[in-house]
Formats: structure tokens, C-alpha cells, sequence
């Protein structure tokens, strides 16, 4: 009688078991069912509304919007260096509805360790900006050359202006001494315009800004730059050489794209991936990069080539800072 009123009594749990299975099957189902987008997309950055990050990510859903069909909203998600932010997308469901813009900074923080994501955590979804790195002299330095510049470093350490200790130009800079085999001292000014005014007031002998950061100062005869740190010349100075031209196979530049968690559908990463590019080869966009100096076709990137990139960033990064002593 007692084992016929267990057998009895467990019915409800089998039921209660079936019908929870059910349930969530059904729901993701209907999940994958689910036209995708089919409501708002959020677009997470890690700095202050207006900075740079938030004027790319609005430039590039001008256009996103209407090739998505949907609406998309910036939120600024501030603290740790991108930390706040990962933290932020952690919580979210993995759907798509959730992408965040990185900048290098991103990668630096989860090298240090001081996110809770690893780098096998980030997909890359589309590239926006790919904003190469010039070494720079003012225009009445001694150093005509990178080759000067080299050989004054054998034996002196020249002071280097960056906007920061452990960020994309120290890193750049590192890398470049040890192809180079030369001294450095950094000076850290905070951003990437306090470094550039700091080598026009003469406080510093060199400094690597972006195209956008120096590009009028290079054009107008202000600034004489040794060097652009990419493979190939850039169209919009074809006067200027590249590091790998003189034999120093070093690349740096400061990128912004966009990437979602992993274990997003990859349909909706291929969904949002061309819809992104189709936005930003767009005029709209497009003139955004050219008054910057940066042009679609060396910036602008789909899923594919966006996330190998940001794994070897991140990995150049990694050996950089540990050549830094910044991490173990």
C-alpha cells in the first residue's frame, strides 16, 4: 500500500518535470524563431557621452537603424576601463540586443585581469575605425629621419609623450624599442591631445599620435612624421613612411568596433555584422572618417576580420605589458 501511494504521489513531480521541460523548450524555440532584430538594440560604451567612442557609435547607427529596421540606444556604462561595462553585458541575456564598442582599452583591462570576462568571451561583430599610429618630431628637431631618431636612442633614452602608462602608445612604443633595440623614457600626459600640444610646446623630443590626433599638424608642416606604424602607406600620406618599410615590423593603431559576448547566435552576429558595414560604408559615415583622415576601406571591417584582430591585438597587448612588467 505505501509503495502503490509513492508510486501515486510521484506522479505531480513527473507531470511538474515534463511540463518544465516543455516550457523551456518551447521558449527557445520561439527564441530561435524569433525575427531578429525585432526591438531595440543597445549599444554599450565604457566612457562619457560625447567622447569619441560615443560620437563613432552614433555615426554608425544613423545609418544601422534604418538597414536594421529597428531602434538602437547608446548606454554609458563609465568605470574601470571598460571593466563597469563588461560587467554590465555579463548580466544581459546572449541574444544580440546587447553590443558593446571597444577600444583597445578593453583588452588591456581583461589582460590585467581586472574584468570578469577573458578574451575567449568577445566576439568581434564589425570594425568602424582602424587609426594608425605616426612617430613624430616637431619640424625644427634634429631627427630628419627615423634612422636619426634610431641612433640618437642607442644611447640616450629621449623622452616619449603618451596619454598613458600601459596604453595603446606606450604599448606601441614598447614594441617599437625592442625591434628597434633603443632607449625610452615615457611621459604620460593623460590624452592624446595634452601629448600632442606637450611636443608642440617642445616638453617632449617624440610622440606617437594617431592620424586623427596629428594629421593637420603633420600636413601643415608643424609636426615632420618619421614614420607611420602600419605595413602599408597610407593614401592619404603617401609622403610618409611605414615602419615595416625601414625594417621594423611593428604596427600600432587605436581601432574601435563593435562586439557582442560569445555565445550570441551566430546569425544574429552575421545579421548585425552586415548591417553595420552597409551602415558604415555609407557617405554619412564615410565622411565621418575623412575628417578624421581615416577612410572606409582601411577602417571598416565585417565579423570575420574583425574578430581576428581583435584577438591578435590582444595578444600583442598581453606580451607588451608583461614586457612592461605591468602584468605577471
Amino acid at each position: 500500500m505505501v509503495n502503490r501511494l509513492r508510486s501515486v504521489g510521484s506522479i505531480p513531480a513527473i507531470l511538474c518535470g515534463a511540463l518544465g521541460l516543455s516550457l523551456a523548450l518551447s521558449g527557445a524555440v520561439a527564441w530561435a524563431q524569433e525575427t531578429f532584430p525585432s526591438r531595440s538594440i543597445e549599444v554599450v560604451i565604457h566612457s562619457k557621452y560625447g567622447g569619441g567612442t560615443d560620437t563613432t557609435a552614433r555615426m554608425m547607427m544613423i545609418r544601422a537603424r534604418h538597414v536594421l529596421g529597428i531602434d538602437m540606444s547608446v548606454v554609458a556604462k563609465r568605470g574601470g576601463s571598460g571593466a563597469k561595462a563588461h560587467h554590465y553585458a555579463k548580466g544581459k541575456p546572449r541574444d544580440g540586443y546587447t553590443v558593446l564598442a571597444l577600444t583597445q582599452s578593453h583588452l588591456y583591462t581583461i589582460a590585467r585581469g581586472k574584468s570578469p570576462l577573458k578574451i575567449g568571451d568577445l566576439v568581434g561583430v564589425a570594425r568602424a575605425m582602424d587609426d594608425p599610429t605616426f612617430i613624430t618630431v616637431v619640424s625644427n628637431s634634429p631627427y630628419t629621419s627615423l634612422a636619426d631618431l634610431v641612433d640618437a636612442s642607442k644611447t640616450k633614452a629621449l623622452s616619449w609623450g603618451v596619454a598613458a602608462i600601459g596604453g595603446t602608445e606606450h604599448i606601441g612604443l614598447a614594441q617599437f624599442a625592442k625591434a628597434a633595440g633603443i632607449k625610452f623614457k615615457v611621459v604620460p600626459f593623460g590624452s592624446g591631445a595634452q601629448m600632442v600640444q606637450a611636443l608642440m610646446a617642445g616638453a617632449i623630443e617624440a610622440t606617437l599620435p594617431n592620424v586623427s590626433e596629428a594629421g593637420s599638424q603633420v600636413r601643415d608642416g608643424t609636426f615632420r612624421a618619421l614614420a607611420v606604424m602600419t605595413e602599408k602607406r597610407l593614401d592619404t600620406f603617401p609622403d610618409v613612411p611605414t615602419t615595416y618599410e625601414v625594417g621594423y615590423k611593428v604596427k600600432t593603431s587605436t581601432t574601435r568596433g563593435y562586439w557582442v559576448l560569445n555565445g550570441t547566435p551566430q546569425d544574429r552576429i552575421d545579421i548585425l555584422s552586415a548591417a553595420m558595414v552597409k551602415a558604415m560604408k555609407h557617405e554619412v559615415f564615410a565622411n565621418y572618417l575623412k575628417s578624421a583622415g581615416l577612410t572606409v576601406e582601411n577602417s571598416v571591417a565585417g565579423h570575420v576580420v574583425w574578430d581576428k584582430h581583435i584577438k591578435e591585438e590582444y595578444a600583442k597587448a598581453e606580451s607588451a605589458l608583461r614586457d612592461l612588467g605591468l602584468i605577471k
